[in-house]
Formats: structure tokens, C-alpha cells, sequence
């Protein structure tokens, strides 16, 4: 990290150079996939990029043997496309027969957002309730609180003693050279986070078993101290986690997307007027300035936002989305043209998903 480039959990400042992080991460990229992988244009596409371990997963489907996706939300902010990506991999795993848990980090938001649980509470809500419409199922599915566990207090007591066994495991210098500037409510929040990648394989949860964690590269940290404190532990005796590693989807004006940005993103709940109010007039476009140079130079899908979210999220065919990138890149296709396709898509797949949220929100109050 520098004055301009700055990746944690909390934080990314910077242009992302995925290459170099992957060096320096370890992580690994995918040589071959499943041919059941290969139906997910996150895989195909390789907008899940890396790895750690994956094989164990693979290997679990294949035998049909029990294994875990777990996965976190962070309640703050606005439920936007970008969350979606990883939305997609619950939905894909749940389907190969993952049982799938999901931690509200509440208390990770109340000591390092300084954000009280009441509204944490609220925005998990809306958060849940979306999940539930794009397709997750309630079926085989774990949805908790870290500030309430479970109901069962074995389970609860479990996963808190869970929590404080680690703290033997990782030292004050460890955790700094993870995640940089140390405070009590990080230490706290990274030993929660540990316990809610590994709790899983408890006995009074699913028992010793993979456990696949997806995320963007922000987050490696929680994962890294994790598989740390795997490695050093005895007693209990656990599987080591296997994560991957996606591609943010940019924000509208092109970086990460920002919470405190409301135009550097879009929101499921934004009208088709504030849709094409942002499309139009914010996000990043990879086309000329005017349309004469467009037509004669071409325009750069690479670095255009509404390409991006047609290949990350939008466009599920791949000989329609090829056909896009070449005229676009020729300059037979214009911005604006690109962005009116775009918009057509996003107003389309709220559509759908709009007709879905009212029963949505009545499986997620079952689970808040």
C-alpha cells in the first residue's frame, strides 16, 4: 500500500493490479474447471479469476460428498449490482449442493463503522430479501447475526468459544503485517471473521468438511489469518478452507464502487428514470469524443463500464456479447448506442426481479 494504492477490508483506494496481487497473495489461477462450472459466465468468463484449494470443492461435488459455502455481508450501504456477483456463486454452489451460510457482520460494522446494530439489522433485511429473489433458496440455507448466533445455545456457545480459542493462534505483529493499522475492534472483528469461516466444521454444525469462501481480493486478509490459525490448530482438527477470488464489478465513473457515491453505482430499488439518469450521464465510456472519431478509431470495451457489466453480469450470451465488443471496437457501434443496449438490459433484469422481492421479503423475515 501507498499514498494512491490501498487494499483492506475496510478500504480500496487505487487502480487494481490483479496480476501483482495474485503474486503476492499465493493465490492460484484455474487450470481446468468441472464441465458443470463452465455453465456460470463468472467461471467462464473468468471473472472469478484465482483460487486457493479449490480442488477439495470439486472433488466434493463430483463424489457428491457434503460441503459448505460460506459467505458474509457487511450491512452498510445500499444492496447494488455489484453485490450481485457474488449472489450468482450462492445460487451456483447451492445447486451443486452446498449448504449455504451466510454471516451478517454486524458487529464487524459496529466496531471498525462505528454503526449501531438496529440499523444493521434493518439493512441485512434488504440485503436478505434480494438474495432470496434473484433465486437463493431458503432450503439447506444458514443465515445468522455474529451478535446472535443461534437460538440453540450449544450452537451459540460453540461458535463464540470458537471465536476466543483463536486468539492464541495469532500474535499482535501477525495481524499488523495483514491488515496494516491495528485497533481493538479489528483484532476483535478478524478472530469473528475466523470463526465464521470455520465454525462450520464444528460438530454442532456440519462436522469436518470443505468449505469454499468466494470474495473479491479486498477481503483476502479475513482469509489469510484464517488458514494461518488452520494450520497451527490441534485441537479441534479442521479441513483447510478453499476460496476464490472475483473481479470487482466497477463502479459507474469506473474504480471500485463507492456507498457514499449513490451515483457510482446501481441501486436494485433506482427508478428507470434514475437508471438512465446515471447510465447516461456517469458512467465511464471507452468511446471518442465525438462520434465521427468513434466510427473512424473504434471505442476501448476494455475500459468501458456498460461493457464491463454486460460481460460480468448482463449479457449471458457469449456470441451476442462478442458481436457487442466487435462493433464497438470498430466503431460501427456508438457510446451511446452501447448505453441504451445496456440500460434495456438493466431495466429488464429488475423487471424480473421486481416481480420476486414482495415474496422475497417475507422468506427474509423468517430468517432476521
Amino acid at each position: 500500500m501507498n499514498e494512491d494504492y490501498l487494499i483492506t477490508p475496510w478500504e480500496v483506494k487505487g487502480e487494481i493490479d490483479y496480476r501483482r496481487l495474485i503474486e503476492n497473495f499465493g493465490l492460484s489461477i484455474f487450470k481446468k474447471l468441472p464441465e458443470e462450472f463452465y455453465k456460470e459466465i463468472l467461471f467462464r468468463r473468468k471473472i472469478i479469476f484465482a483460487h486457493r484449494d479449490i480442488e477439495r470443492i470439486f472433488n466434493a461435488i463430483k463424489n457428491k460428498e457434503k460441503f459448505v459455502m460460506m459467505t458474509g455481508l457487511m450491512p452498510t450501504g445500499k444492496f447494488h449490482l455489484g453485490h450481485t456477483l457474488i449472489v450468482k456463486q450462492m445460487i451456483f454452489y447451492q445447486k451443486l449442493g452446498a449448504k449455504i451460510y451466510i454471516a451478517v457482520a454486524d458487529l464487524e460494522a459496529y466496531n471498525t463503522r462505528k454503526q449501531s446494530l438496529e440499523k444493521s439489522r434493518k439493512i441485512a433485511e434488504e440485503y436478505i430479501a434480494n438474495y432470496f429473489a434473484l433465486g437463493l433458496k431458503e432450503e439447506n440455507c444458514d443465515i445468522y447475526f455474529q451478535s446472535k448466533r443461534s437460538k440453540d445455545s450449544k450452537k451459540s456457545n460453540a461458535y463464540y468459544s470458537l471465536q476466543n480459542l483463536f486468539a492464541r493462534y495469532v500474535s499482535f505483529n501477525e495481524l499488523k503485517s495483514v491488515y496494516g493499522e491495528i485497533t481493538p475492534g479489528k483484532i476483535l472483528s478478524s478472530l469473528l471473521q475466523a470463526s465464521d469461516m470455520i465454525h462450520p466444521q464444528l460438530p454442532e454444525f456440519e462436522g469436518q468438511c470443505p468449505v469454499v469462501i468466494p470474495v473479491g481480493i479486498d477481503q483476502d486478509p479475513h482469509l489469510r489469518v484464517a488458514r494461518d490459525i488452520i494450520q497451527k490448530i490441534k485441537n479441534p482438527k479442521f479441513i483447510q478452507i478453499s476460496s476464490t477470488y472475483n473481479l470487482f464489478l466497477p463502479g459507474l465513473k469506473g474504480g471500485k464502487m463507492s456507498a457514499s457515491d449513490p451515483y457510482s453505482y446501481i441501486s436494485l430499488d433506482d427508478s428507470e428514470k434514475v437508471i438512465e439518469e446515471k447510465i447516461y450521464k456517469h458512467a465511464f465510456s471507452g468511446g471518442k469524443p465525438t462520434a465521427e472519431e468513434q466510427r473512424k478509431f473504434g471505442g476501448d470495451p476494455d475500459i468501458d463500464v456498460c461493457f464491463q457489466y454486460l460481460r460480468m453480469l448482463l449479457e449471458e450470451n457469449d456470441e451476442k456479447l462478442e458481436e457487442i465488443f466487435k462493433d464497438y471496437k470498430s466503431g460501427k457501434m456508438l457510446t451511446r448506442e452501447l448505453k441504451d443496449y445496456t440500460i434495456k438490459k438493466i431495466k429488464f433484469f429488475l423487471t424480473e426481479h421486481r416481480k420476486k422481492i414482495k415474496d422475497a421479503k417475507k422468506i427474509a423475515k423468517k430468517f432476521i
